[in-house]
């Protein structure tokens, strides 16, 4: 499993299969990047200056709301993923 650092999040990407009105199923080429996943690694948190850690603010098993053009995609055991910075979650989904 990967382990991020500092204040990154490494979150598993959920692609949704996309139909029009009329039941027709989009290319993936056609399809809009995916901006929500599920966290499944959290690292210590972002460094300040003055050396304290400040805790992060998502937990593993958070579902998350992200920049749409964010972060870095790896595959790791032939599942993808999103390695993104904190800053760049916008929501917590309940």
């Amino acid at each position: 499993m990967l382990k991020p650092l500092g204040d990154r999040v490494i979150v598993q990407v959920v692609e949704e299969e996309e139909q029009t009105v009329g039941g027709i199923v989009l290319a993936n080429n056609a399809k809009e990047k995916p901006q929500s996943g599920k966290v499944v690694a959290v690292g210590a948190g972002e460094r300040t200056p003055e050396g304290k850690v400040l805790a992060p603010s998502v937990k593993v098993g958070d579902v998350v709301v992200y920049d749409k053009y964010a972060g870095s995609e790896v595959k790791n055991n032939g599942e993808k993923y999103l390695v993104l910075h904190e800053k760049d979650l916008m929501a917590i989904v309940d």
